[in-house]
């Protein structure tokens, strides 16, 4: 997905910090803004990574809830050719079908419940489009930045469909590293955990979790309590590093679903802009420019009907890396 629209990615301060995140600490809950995609009937999403009180969450850098979403109205998604470096994007739906189509000649659909994960290290470009019998899409697109010894890596794409595991009144399906006892056989840079999960009404669920990750809670559907804090849908509930285990509660009596993130905390600083990931203001400038000329780096998607996305300008300023504040 162009998950950045059509400019450059701007954080924002919905941020309700219930005291500084300490070791098995507070719960930081973060609110999302509402973003355009572009075009005349513009899908919205709700971001809530990057931000200014936060950048990462272990390696996941960027996080965008959308739907559900009625094709009837908005036209669903379309998104033209477009390039990404030095990171990885992961695509989670709830429901509706997206076509893929990358640059190495991939060519696959992401279905509910599946995961795909494609790599564009030193550069790729890809279409994501929306199949006709698509009629209400729902999902999260996230970013994985890739570490500095890794961000020129080759291009690479990944699909998975992880086995349901059931654990006290919730189903968990782990996309990415290992929670209740399964683990994903999908690789990747740095350590992650990536989840979907499902909670019964009246469920209650406590997992064991690598104390060395700092985790995050995405809310989609229903109210969650995480450790005892009351997310609301589409919130994200931040915990650092320290906790060995999250508690997470339905106290409602519908079903309560959620994504769980985490990783070990990312140490490195970031340029994010457009799709872009690199280091420093001249990274940027030259994978856009390579992208604007047509070059070899980011290569060709074929079978896609139409133009590809130009870049946009870039700012008059210097581009600034950020890491986590705290």
């Amino acid at each position: 997905m162009n998950g950045i629209g059509m400019g450059p990615v701007t954080p924002h301060t919905g941020t309700e910090v219930l005291g500084t995140p300490v070791p098995g600490g507070e719960v930081e809950v973060l609110t999302p803004r509402d973003v355009p995609l572009g075009g005349l009937r513009a899908m919205t999403v709700r971001r809530t990574l990057p931000q200014r009180a936060r950048t990462f969450v272990g390696a996941w850098c960027f996080i965008d809830h959308y739907g559900p979403d009625d094709v009837a109205e908005t036209g669903g998604m379309d998104v033209a050719p477009h390039p990404h470096t030095g990171l990885q994007t992961v695509s989670w739906l709830f429901s509706g079908e997206i076509e893929h189509r990358d640059s190495m000649g991939s060519h696959a659909f992401v279905r509910p419940g599946e995961l795909n994960l494609m790599t564009g290290g030193h550069g790729i470009s890809h279409t994501e489009v929306s199949t006709p019998d698509t009629t209400v899409l729902h999902g999260v697109q996230l970013w994985v930045a890739l570490p500095e010894e890794h961000r020129n890596a080759g291009r690479d794409f990944r699909h998975h469909s992880p086995v349901p595991v059931r654990r006290d009144g919730a189903t968990l399906r782990v996309f990415l590293g290992s929670l209740a006892g399964d683990t994903s056989p999908v690789p990747t840079f740095t350590p992650l955990l990536g989840a979907e999960i499902v909670l019964e009404p009246r469920a209650g669920l406590t997992l064991d979790v690598d104390p060395d990750f700092e985790h995050a809670l995405l809310v989609d559907t229903g109210d969650i309590r995480l450790q005892d804090r009351l997310l609301h849908r589409s919130d994200l509930g931040y915990l650092a590093p320290g906790a060995p285990t999250l508690t997470l509660a339905n106290d409602t009596d519908t079903p309560a679903r959620a994504v769980l993130v985490g990783g070990t905390p990312f140490g490195e600083e970031i340029v994010m802009w457009w799709n872009f990931v690199g280091r420093t203001h001249e990274d940027v400038v030259r994978a856009r420019e390579e992208w604007e000329a047509h070059s070899d780096r980011f290569g060709a998607v074929e079978g896609y009907d139409g133009d590809r996305i130009p870049a946009p300008q870039l700012p008059t300023t210097r581009l600034k890396s950020r890491g986590n504040t705290r």
